[in-house]
């Protein structure tokens, strides 16, 4: 039974079409609650969606064949509920989730009695399916190009040099934060070590720390997995705020504000799990 299962497992995670990729979610009997091992292999998934462009995600949950109609579709229902509230929980945009059905039984097919309860095992599940956006002309990275020429973007060198002033903004490039989370991947930290040093070294600039998000709609804000409150862009900067007064950065030289996905730059999803500074005031250097 084991071994089947795993087989299955496989094939659903290498189970990618052009456009679409697919994951199954197993469940116990008469259950919808999602056993921690399937959670964990959703979570991967999930995870997985990071740099694609995700056009809509569709969830139809299953049953086995025992149960009456009735309960089956229910029961089925409720499955497909479940994982798209695990979606909504993990950062998916909610409004991405298209189709949520329950298609109730699978009719049992097996051609030996020997396999009846490993076939029943795999019904009882739910599909996802999650349709990728059809890649357009890169427009908007022209367009970025243009933009970034406009706002003349600095960054920390600038701050070195002593050239910086009120209104420029410093996109920090190399720290990005955990899907989901306001604390930053393990090849950020040292970008932001020396970002704290950098800050302490020019107790002349006073600055604002933005944080943002992706993968939103509406320029909503998205949810830390950790609270469980939609202020996700809030925590990543108050998270580098934190890191900053920690390491000796004058907390009146500081603010933090979440600016939700009002400014997305329109590239990667990684790319919007950032932080900028913007610079509001710049004192004469003692």
């Amino acid at each position: 039974m084991k071994y089947l299962i795993t087989l299955f497992l496989l094939v659903s995670l290498s189970g990618y079409s052009q456009q679409e990729l697919t994951h199954d979610v197993y469940f116990d009997t008469d259950k919808y609650e999602v056993p921690l091992t399937e959670e964990n292999r959703l979570l991967l998934f999930i995870s997985s969606l990071d740099s694609i462009p995700v056009e809509k995600v569709s969830i139809y949950g299953f049953t086995d064949d025992r149960g009456t109609n009735e309960y089956n579709l229910e029961l089925s229902q409720n499955r497909a509920n479940t994982i798209k509230d695990m979606f909504s929980g993990y950062g998916i945009d909610p409004d991405l989730i298209t189709n949520v059905n329950g298609k109730g039984e699978i009719l049992l097919k097996v051609l030996n009695e020997e396999e009846v309860h490993q076939i029943r095992g795999l019904n009882r599940k739910v599909e996802v399916i999650v349709t990728k956006k059809t890649p357009k002309k890169d427009i908007k990275e022209a367009v970025e190009i243009v933009d970034k020429e406009k706002t003349k973007e600095k960054t920390t060198d600038d701050i070195k040099k002593g050239t910086v002033k009120k209104g420029d903004k410093i996109r920090l490039d190399k720290i990005y934060f955990k899907t989901s989370y306001s604390y930053v991947t393990s090849s950020s930290k040292k970008t932001l070590e020396e970002l704290a040093t950098i800050m302490v070294e020019n107790k002349n600039i006073y600055f604002t720390i933005q944080g943002h998000v992706c993968c939103t709609q509406n320029s909503r804000d998205a949810v830390d997995k950790k609270t469980g409150k939609r202020n996700l862009s809030v925590a990543r900067a108050r998270f580098i705020y934190d890191y900053l007064a920690k390491k000796g950065v004058d907390k009146k030289r500081m603010k933090y504000v979440g600016m939700r996905r009002k400014f997305p730059l329109g590239g990667a999803p990684e790319l919007d799990r950032r932080v900028e500074i913007l610079v509001t005031y710049v004192t004469e250097k003692n």
